[in-house]
């Protein structure tokens, strides 16, 4: 139980981070939280609670256009979780689908060097 809870701790705070990071890129009139620390740690909450729990079953309903699309529809995958944790954390503001897109590459490129640092400490 302690692994699990501790692997879901750090994805959270990842993905935290990580929409920290694309609010910042992107800008407020594409994807805003308040700059209050308790909203972006509970965007990033939701968000490790819809990867943990709606990924893995999406991908393999969509397996077939993963394949398809060489793995590019996992952007798009990911864009949706984003609106969608969006629609359920309403201080997490998203415009569009395409928004969407761009903070899960953020997301997803801030979780690749979280975990290459991380991997190199160990």
């Amino acid at each position: 139980m302690r692994p699990f809870l501790l692997g879901f701790g750090i994805r959270w705070l990842v993905s935290a981070l990580g929409l920290w990071v694309a609010a910042a890129l992107l800008g407020p009139s594409r994807l805003d939280m308040s700059s209050d620390w308790v909203t972006v740690v509970g965007a990033g909450f939701f968000l490790a609670l819809v990867n943990m729990a709606l990924k893995p079953i999406l991908v393999i309903l969509s397996f077939p256009a993963i394949i398809f699309s060489l793995g590019l529809f996992m952007l798009v995958l990911n864009g949706f979780l984003i609106l969608l944790s969006s629609w359920l954390y309403s201080p997490l503001y998203v415009k569009n689908l395409g928004v969407a897109i761009i903070a899960g590459i953020i997301v997803g490129l801030v979780n690749f060097l979280v975990s290459r640092i991380i991997e190199s400490k160990a």
